[in-house]
Protein backbone atom coordinates (compact mmCIF):
# COMPACT_ATOMS: atom_id res chain seq x y z
CA UNK A 1 0.00 0.00 0.00
CA UNK A 2 1.86 2.92 1.86
CA UNK A 3 4.43 3.45 3.92
CA UNK A 4 4.19 5.54 7.10
CA UNK A 5 7.01 7.83 5.34
CA UNK A 6 5.70 7.85 2.07
CA UNK A 7 1.94 8.95 3.72
CA UNK A 8 4.02 11.97 5.65
CA UNK A 9 5.36 13.26 2.45
CA UNK A 10 1.73 13.35 0.60
CA UNK A 11 -0.26 14.42 4.10
CA UNK A 12 3.02 17.16 4.51
CA UNK A 13 2.02 18.55 0.71
CA UNK A 14 -1.95 17.82 1.62
CA UNK A 15 -1.68 20.58 4.26
CA UNK A 16 0.39 22.78 1.85
CA UNK A 17 -2.39 22.52 -0.63
CA UNK A 18 -5.60 22.34 1.95
CA UNK A 19 -4.32 25.02 4.36
CA UNK A 20 -2.06 27.71 2.62
CA UNK A 21 -1.68 27.21 -0.76
CA UNK A 22 -4.94 25.43 -2.60
CA UNK A 23 -4.10 27.69 -5.86
CA UNK A 24 -0.26 25.67 -6.27
CA UNK A 25 -2.67 22.82 -7.60
CA UNK A 26 -5.52 25.03 -9.15
CA UNK A 27 -7.93 23.47 -6.51
CA UNK A 28 -10.54 25.94 -4.71
CA UNK A 29 -11.41 25.55 -1.46
CA UNK A 30 -15.68 26.78 -0.31
CA UNK A 31 -16.04 29.41 2.43
CA UNK A 32 -15.32 26.83 5.11
CA UNK A 33 -11.95 25.31 3.80
CA UNK A 34 -13.86 22.16 1.50
CA UNK A 35 -12.41 20.92 -1.51
CA UNK A 36 -14.29 18.70 -3.91
CA UNK A 37 -12.26 14.64 -2.95
CA UNK A 38 -12.25 14.21 -6.63
CA UNK A 39 -11.09 17.09 -7.75
CA UNK A 40 -8.19 17.01 -5.38
CA UNK A 41 -7.04 13.75 -6.21
CA UNK A 42 -7.02 14.48 -9.81
CA UNK A 43 -5.04 18.24 -9.35
CA UNK A 44 -2.76 16.32 -7.35
CA UNK A 45 -1.55 13.81 -9.72
CA UNK A 46 -1.61 16.27 -12.31
CA UNK A 47 1.10 18.52 -10.36
CA UNK A 48 3.47 15.41 -10.37
CA UNK A 49 2.47 13.74 -7.12
CA UNK A 50 0.71 10.19 -7.17
CA UNK A 51 -2.69 10.15 -5.05
CA UNK A 52 -5.66 8.12 -4.82
CA UNK A 53 -8.51 7.02 -2.88
CA UNK A 54 -7.30 4.49 -0.89
CA UNK A 55 -4.24 6.44 0.02
CA UNK A 56 -6.21 9.79 1.01
CA UNK A 57 -8.16 7.71 3.05
CA UNK A 58 -5.48 5.79 4.67
CA UNK A 59 -3.87 9.22 5.49
CA UNK A 60 -6.96 10.93 6.78
CA UNK A 61 -7.53 7.63 8.90
CA UNK A 62 -3.87 7.41 10.62
CA UNK A 63 -2.92 10.84 10.62
CA UNK A 64 -1.50 11.35 14.34
CA UNK A 65 -2.72 14.73 14.39
CA UNK A 66 -5.88 14.02 12.44
CA UNK A 67 -4.90 17.25 10.19
CA UNK A 68 -7.81 16.47 7.95
CA UNK A 69 -11.53 15.67 7.43
CA UNK A 70 -14.16 14.07 5.01
CA UNK A 71 -17.66 15.14 5.03
CA UNK A 72 -20.30 12.22 5.95
CA UNK A 73 -20.20 10.60 1.98
CA UNK A 74 -16.56 11.77 1.73
CA UNK A 75 -16.63 13.92 -1.18
CA UNK A 76 -15.55 16.68 0.70
CA UNK A 77 -12.53 17.10 2.21
CA UNK A 78 -10.33 19.64 4.48
CA UNK A 79 -7.92 20.32 7.02
CA UNK A 80 -9.05 20.67 10.20
CA UNK A 81 -7.40 23.91 11.62
CA UNK A 82 -4.55 25.67 10.51
CA UNK A 83 -5.41 27.71 7.64
CA UNK A 84 -3.52 30.99 6.58
CA UNK A 85 -5.99 31.21 4.07
CA UNK A 86 -9.18 32.91 4.94
CA UNK A 87 -11.96 30.53 5.87
CA UNK A 88 -14.65 29.81 7.95
CA UNK A 89 -14.23 27.01 9.62
CA UNK A 90 -18.09 27.03 11.38
CA UNK A 91 -16.42 26.63 14.95
CA UNK A 92 -18.25 27.31 18.27
CA UNK A 93 -17.05 28.85 21.53
CA UNK A 94 -16.36 26.27 23.85
CA UNK A 95 -14.51 26.38 27.64
CA UNK A 96 -11.52 25.34 27.72
CA UNK A 97 -9.98 23.44 30.47
CA UNK A 98 -8.00 25.37 33.45
CA UNK A 99 -4.88 25.24 31.73
CA UNK A 100 -3.44 24.57 28.09
CA UNK A 101 -0.07 24.21 26.55
CA UNK A 102 1.83 25.56 23.52
CA UNK A 103 5.23 24.19 22.39
CA UNK A 104 8.05 26.54 20.66
CA UNK A 105 11.47 26.16 19.79
CA UNK A 106 13.72 28.23 22.51
CA UNK A 107 14.64 30.71 19.99
CA UNK A 108 11.19 32.09 20.17
CA UNK A 109 10.87 32.29 23.82
CA UNK A 110 12.12 35.99 24.45
CA UNK A 111 9.22 37.06 21.62
CA UNK A 112 6.54 35.75 23.27
CA UNK A 113 7.16 36.49 26.84
CA UNK A 114 6.93 40.20 25.40
CA UNK A 115 4.06 40.09 22.63
CA UNK A 116 2.14 36.82 23.82
CA UNK A 117 1.33 34.26 21.45
CA UNK A 118 0.46 35.77 18.16
CA UNK A 119 -1.41 34.15 14.89
CA UNK A 120 0.76 35.44 12.30
CA UNK A 121 0.10 34.30 8.91
CA UNK A 122 -2.65 32.00 10.43
CA UNK A 123 -5.96 32.08 11.18
CA UNK A 124 -5.37 31.02 15.09
CA UNK A 125 -3.00 30.57 17.88
CA UNK A 126 -3.31 26.75 18.10
CA UNK A 127 -3.14 25.00 21.98
CA UNK A 128 -3.03 21.70 23.48
CA UNK A 129 -4.58 20.32 26.53
CA UNK A 130 -1.67 17.07 26.61
CA UNK A 131 1.84 18.44 27.46
CA UNK A 132 3.86 16.24 25.65
CA UNK A 133 2.28 16.98 22.32
CA UNK A 134 3.28 20.90 23.50
CA UNK A 135 6.94 19.39 23.90
CA UNK A 136 6.55 17.42 20.68
CA UNK A 137 5.16 20.26 18.68
CA UNK A 138 8.06 22.56 20.56
CA UNK A 139 10.65 20.08 19.35
CA UNK A 140 10.12 20.60 15.76
CA UNK A 141 11.41 24.42 15.86
CA UNK A 142 14.38 23.53 18.05
CA UNK A 143 15.25 22.70 21.19
CA UNK A 144 11.55 22.80 22.79
CA UNK A 145 10.15 25.20 25.73
CA UNK A 146 6.45 24.86 26.67
CA UNK A 147 4.27 27.72 27.86
CA UNK A 148 1.56 26.42 30.48
CA UNK A 149 -1.89 29.05 29.07
CA UNK A 150 -4.09 30.27 31.84
CA UNK A 151 -6.80 29.46 29.85
CA UNK A 152 -9.56 29.24 32.17
CA UNK A 153 -8.85 32.84 33.54
CA UNK A 154 -8.68 34.12 30.24
CA UNK A 155 -12.29 32.61 29.32
CA UNK A 156 -13.21 34.51 32.72
CA UNK A 157 -11.76 37.70 31.06
CA UNK A 158 -13.83 37.22 28.34
CA UNK A 159 -11.51 35.85 25.26
CA UNK A 160 -13.28 33.14 22.86
CA UNK A 161 -11.90 30.13 22.80
CA UNK A 162 -12.39 27.11 20.30
CA UNK A 163 -12.13 23.31 19.63
CA UNK A 164 -11.68 22.08 16.24
CA UNK A 165 -12.38 18.51 15.45
CA UNK A 166 -9.27 17.14 16.05
CA UNK A 167 -8.97 18.39 19.46
CA UNK A 168 -6.79 21.56 19.35
CA UNK A 169 -7.54 24.37 20.36
CA UNK A 170 -7.92 27.60 19.17
CA UNK A 171 -7.49 31.14 20.25
CA UNK A 172 -7.18 34.52 18.08
CA UNK A 173 -3.71 35.25 20.95
CA UNK A 174 -2.68 34.93 24.68
CA UNK A 175 -1.31 37.43 25.89
CA UNK A 176 1.63 37.50 27.78
CA UNK A 177 -0.07 38.10 30.90
CA UNK A 178 -1.82 34.32 30.62
CA UNK A 179 1.70 32.77 30.06
CA UNK A 180 4.04 30.71 32.29
CA UNK A 181 6.91 29.26 30.80
CA UNK A 182 7.77 25.90 32.04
Amino acid sequence: MITDKEAKVKSKFLSFVLRHHPEFIGLELDANGWAVTAQLIEKVNANGHSLDAAVLDYIVNTNSKKRFAYNNDKTMIRANQGHSVDIDLGLFAAVPPEYLYHGTGSNAVDSILATGLEKRERQHVHLGSDIQIAIAVGGRHGKPKVFKVAAGQMHVDGYAFYLSENGVWLIDNVPATYLELI
